[in-house]
């Protein structure tokens, strides 16, 4: 039955007292968050944040925070450990360019798709009406290109594009 970590009756040390070599205590800050089982985890964090760091960090949480601030450090520390440079912030910026591209290029298509709309509107209008004879007197007859109706998606108009 495991525990926090740990294993009752036989005192396994944490991840984070393994790689720092000591003795694991029964109120380890670490132990729950950083098992045995995933040494690589508490590894990463401590090669970017330090061991005390870490420990001063969850210290000053209170203990329904700690989780989600030990998964943030790892995913910074694997991001740092990855790109030195921009950690997570080049991540982030990569799919934010990922993103703009994926945009610009529904926008295309979505342009492209009222281009077609168009084109399949003025064919039909072509099919559907008499052809124009040109007379001589004033009276001929006059057909407007634009003769189509115009479709407004009312529930989208006030969302941009662009917004995330």
């Amino acid at each position: 039955m495991k525990e926090g970590g740990r294993k009752q009756g036989a005192m396994s040390p944490c991840a984070a007292c393994k790689l720092l070599r000591r003795r694991c205590a029964q109120d380890c800050v670490f132990a729950p968050y950083f098992p045995a089982n995933q040494p690589q985890k508490f590894a990463s964090v401590h090669k970017v944040f330090g061991a005390s760091n870490v420990n001063k960090m969850l210290q000053e949480l209170p203990e329904q925070q700690r989780g989600d601030a030990v998964k943030s450090m790892v995913y910074e520390a694997n991001a740092r450990v990855r790109d030195p440079v921009y950690g997570c912030v080049g991540a982030i910026s990569s799919l934010q360019q990922q993103v703009d591209v994926l945009q610009t290029q529904l926008a295309l298509a979505q342009a492209e798709v009222v281009h077609m709309k168009m084109h399949q509107a003025t064919t039909s209008l072509d099919h559907d009406q008499p052809p124009m004879h040109v007379a001589s007197n004033s009276s001929s007859q006059t057909k407007s290109f634009f003769a189509m109706d115009l479709v407004v998606d009312k529930a989208n108009m006030g969302e941009s594009l662009w917004s995330c």
